[in-house]
């Protein structure tokens, strides 16, 4: 069972109308990260708000809150908080970060190093293919693969992932429990199954243009790295590269034939500084030191949070892991329980051992050590 009160708190603030993320962590920040304190800090000025915030905190809507909190208890659904010691970090070093994401499946799939896999929704056979192709080469070599669940390119990499028995994670602009496009409910259940749906709306929110937008930067922020593997002048994945590269991170783009005018948008990437890529080696190469680097902050916020200077994981505590998955399949809430660390922790021991090609991801959440 889920902490009512606490998530109803979270709930009532999320669903605030003109509060948004930025609003809600400026309560938070005032109020120590207590979401009580915030919730009756904003009510007790409501006064000073709109008609609407105002209307909302005394008189919330029980029937939707409800329906939220039904939605947040049925198994592995979650409400990630900016609070929460498992909260992506990459996220917290963008523009406008989030104050929680909705999540179904594995929230500790986004602890993992992705990248995004965007493109055309009229994609090409050609250009399916390039994605499928690369979604999985990346996938083995231990990044996650994220995309928006849309037509064309991102259902593609989608698709090879799950193919693969790869997670991936899908960034959508809609409420958790919503699926758009409508065709793609049985990729919606399969990720969720293998993966991770993540979604910044409230159950029931519908597709809205301006919601793509936000979606986007969600996805790029979560990830090292995006790849552009078909596009057009203009377009969405063109928006997504945009903000990858105004959040710090890599961008790549697949060239195509000049008479492709799916290729226009990728070789005007390249021109304003993407990095032209041809094989997924690439990407890996580029991309390696970020994801250790990604490890290593994990490990060391996860250790101790006060301390400025944490050591990194040592090669002992990498073999205690190891010894502990033996030869088999494990699930991670039994290795967890055996070397008798939190799940967010044992996340991230188990990136660095599958960057160092000593540890597979399997599906359902399962690890299986490598021969060697």
């Amino acid at each position: 069972m889920i902490d009512t009160d606490f998530f109803r708190a979270w709930l009532i603030l999320l669903r605030t109308p003109g509060l948004g993320p930025a609003g809600l962590r400026e309560c938070l920040a005032g109020q120590a990260g207590d979401i009580h304190a915030a919730l009756r800090s904003l009510s007790a000025q409501s006064d000073s708000l709109p008609d609407a915030a105002r209307d909302w905190l005394r008189h919330p809507c029980e029937k939707r809150l409800a329906a939220d909190l039904a939605w947040l208890d049925q198994p592995g659904h979650r409400l990630l908080c900016c609070t929460d010691e498992d909260f992506p970090p990459l996220l917290e070093t963008i523009p406008q970060p989030p104050a929680a994401l909705f999540v179904a499946g594995s929230a500790e799939l986004l602890l993992h190093p992705q990248v995004a896999i965007v493109g055309a929704r009229a994609s090409t056979l050609s250009g399916r293919t390039h994605a499928r192709a690369f979604a999985q080469a990346l996938g083995r070599a231990g990044f996650v693969v994220a995309s928006g669940m849309a037509d064309g390119i991102d259902g593609a990499a989608h698709e090879a992932a799950l193919d693969a028995g790869l997670p991936t994670v899908a960034v959508i602009g809609t409420g958790p429990d919503r699926v758009y496009p409508r065709k793609h409910h049985a990729l919606a259940r399969r990720i969720a199954w293998q993966g991770a749906l993540v979604s910044e709306f409230p159950p029931g929110t519908p597709a809205r243009a301006d919601h793509f937008p936000r979606r986007n930067r969600l996805l790029s922020g979560l990830a090292l790295g995006t790849l552009v593997v078909e596009a057009g002048l203009p377009s969405g994945s063109l928006i997504t590269a945009r903000l990858a590269a105004e959040q710090g991170r890599e961008v790549f783009a697949l060239p195509g034939s000049i008479h492709n005018p799916l290729a226009r948008g990728c070789h005007q990437l390249i021109r304003d500084g993407a990095r032209l890529v041809e094989t997924a080696g690439e990407i890996v190469d580029a991309l390696a030191p970020a994801a250790v680097a990604l490890g290593r902050e994990l490990a060391s916020r996860l250790d101790d949070p006060t301390d400025p200077a944490p050591a990194a994981p040592t090669d002992a505590a990498g073999q205690i892991v190891l010894d502990a998955l033996g030869h088999g399949p494990m699930a991670l809430d039994e290795l967890a329980g055996r070397v008798a660390q939190p799940v967010a922790g044992l996340t991230t021991a188990l990136l660095l051992l599958e960057l160092d090609g000593k540890v597979e991801a399997l599906p359902g959440n399962r690890y299986q050590r490598l021969p060697g």
